[in-house]
């Protein structure tokens, strides 16, 4: 794998106002060329899935698909309830792509629970499943739907060890984790949720926004296609 990825242009009808942006604007992360002190880090594959879920997909897939997420965030339910099942059934299952999560907590501090207890339900090879169930019991953006309480009803609903998975939620070892996820993505310029960086081993394209799916699907093909 080359030592750094270039944004590479995808031609849809959107543009750049509608979030999805191309090489020009992000030049200063190509590979291998110097930066200005401050200017962030060079896009690499271990840059962009450090930190994040456990994939799901084939691990040879040709086509990685980063989300930054947040439970609470009214776009990223509405991608996830929309546009990733097609992504999953054309792209994942037929294993095109994989797909990782990375935590993105900007509505707050319930926000930030939610995360930890998707990487405590990982511990117990949970992690989609519980994900999955945050969504679907998804309750709106800062409306108290997020307790230790309804995690941990979750947990039980998605099949876990209720007694483990609490006793690792008390122990809060994941909050570090999560708030170094919200570092990182800044670090490398994501501001809002859901945003998205689908690349292969030579270029990689920044989605901003659940934009129709149309859009994610060009960036898939055309990656597919080079």
């Amino acid at each position: 794998m080359r030592t750094g990825l270039l944004f590479l242009a995808i031609p849809v009808a959107l543009g750049i106002a509608s979030g999805v942006f191309v090489s020009q604007a992000y030049n200063e992360f190509s590979a291998g060329g110097a930066r200005d002190a401050g200017a962030g880090p060079v896009l690499t594959a271990s840059v962009l899935t450090a930190g994040g879920s456990p994939a799901l997909g084939d691990a040879a897939a040709e086509v990685t698909m980063v989300e930054w997420g947040d439970y609470q965030c009214t776009y990223c339910y509405l991608f996830h309830n929309g546009t990733l099942q097609h992504i999953k059934d054309s792209y994942v299952e037929t294993g095109k792509v994989r797909l990782v999560f990375k935590d993105f907590a900007l509505n707050g501090p319930d926000s930030a629970l939610a995360a930890e207890a998707s990487r405590c339900a990982a511990e117990q090879s949970g992690y989609w499943k519980y994900h999955d169930m945050l969504y679907r019991n998804w309750g709106g953006e800062k409306t108290g739907w997020i307790t230790a309480e309804a995690l941990g009803t979750f947990a039980e609903s998605a099949g876990l060890d209720v007694q483990e998975f609490e006793g690792c939620m008390e122990s809060e070892r994941h909050r570090g984790a999560v708030a170094e996820s919200y570092r990182a993505g800044q670090d490398i310029g994501v501001d809002a949720t859901p945003s998205f960086m689908v690349f292969d081993d030579k270029n990689v394209v920044k989605i901003r926004g659940n934009q129709p799916q149309g859009v994610f699907v060009s960036a898939i093909e055309e990656l597919l296609q080079n």
